[in-house]
């Protein structure tokens, strides 16, 4: 049982930063097919992303060199001050990269490390960064189906092995968890979601996008489902048209007035006072990165949607969790904060 470790996980947290480095392969195969050449010592490891950045802080915090994006004081506060504070140093891949080859070098990394797609775009992308650079650019599945994998691997790249595990079992964990317990769950139990971004909340993923993959391994129905791709936007028709039975944000303004909008008052979800605002402290627990800072979310949706077999606090899970992940231990108000989506 999950809650029942904590003890043990906020116990094996300490001396993290300091674990040694030892002697590892010349070569690895990373998540894209690619044999990368990877130094024998890892110190300095620039994220090309966002999911990137906080799986190495959760792996090894030291070694991160920046942020994607500098993280706001409310975020900081939840991580470690030193690490958390790091610059901004933009990022390679995704939505709006910022980062020119000139300042990657200026930054003098030991290698790149890259979490999400795989696919040959991306693979092409990192072949020619390592092309142009000479640094190693490693790519792995950011997907919940390899997150185990792609933990262990990239503990083993970057040389902390030990760290890694340890994120392993909690994520194990969970992981096996919820999903023990969706299988009993009958289809005409299954909510039918609205996934909301946008302070309109007319942004949302369709099937089998990586945005809505904690939706879909609670086993709900994301309404959006039937056309395959990424995020969209939609119109407000269509949002009724599919009327669903719950709305799932991101978004705190969206949150607050779709309750006593005209607009949307016909749809089931409203009515029925199902629309709920995802934690997002430091990072988002449903998406916003789609990253290792999703699974304290798939507790989250299941007591939600189905609160009859997820009756557990969510407390000691959010503060074992934080204590492993982010390598520092919440307050109770911190945690009241997260939970109520405030920040």
């Amino acid at each position: 049982m999950i809650m029942s470790r904590r003890s043990f996980l906020i116990g094996s947290t300490l001396g993290v930063v300091a674990s040694p480095h030892i002697a590892r392969p010349v070569t690895y195969k990373d998540a894209a097919g690619r044999e990368i050449p990877v130094p024998a010592r890892i110190d300095r490891v620039f994220p090309a992303g966002p999911p990137a950045a906080i799986h190495q802080y959760a792996i090894g915090p030291q070694q991160l060199l920046g942020w994607p994006r500098a993280n706001r004081p409310d975020e900081l506060a939840y991580l470690l001050s030193d690490v958390g504070a790091r610059p901004e140093v933009g990022r390679l891949t995704g939505r709006g990269n910022t980062t020119n080859l000139e300042t990657l070098l200026s930054l003098k990394p030991d290698i790149i490390i890259d979490i999400g797609s795989t696919s040959r775009p991306f693979a092409e992308t990192a072949a020619r960064i390592q092309s142009q650079t000479g640094i190693p650019y490693v790519l792995f599945d950011g997907r919940f189906e390899s997150l185990l994998s792609t933990l262990r691997f990239h503990g083993q790249i970057v040389g902390q092995e030990k760290q890694s595990e340890r994120l392993i079992a909690f994520a194990s964990d969970i992981l096996k968890t919820v999903q023990s317990r969706i299988l009993g769950v009958p289809q005409d139990m299954r909510p039918r979601v609205y996934y909301a971004r946008g302070p309109k909340g007319l942004e949302t993923a369709l099937g089998n996008s990586i945005n809505v993959e904690t939706l879909d391994y609670v086993g709900a129905v994301n309404v959006a489902a039937e056309v395959k791709g990424g995020l969209t936007l939609v119109s407000l028709e269509q949002v009724i048209a599919w009327n669903p039975d719950v709305i799932v944000t991101i978004d705190r303004e969206f949150a607050e007035r779709v309750r006593t909008d005209p607009n949307w008052r016909s749809i089931k979800a409203v009515q029925q006072g199902r629309v709920h605002l995802s934690p997002k402290m430091p990072f988002g627990w449903v998406d916003f990165p789609p990253a290792l800072n999703r699974l304290p979310g798939l507790w989250w949706l299941g007591s939600i949607f189905y609160p009859q077999i997820f009756p557990e606090s969510l407390i000691p899970l959010t503060r074992d969790f934080y204590s492993l992940f982010y390598h520092r231990v919440p307050s109770d108000q911190q945690i009241a904060d997260v939970l109520a989506g405030r920040g």
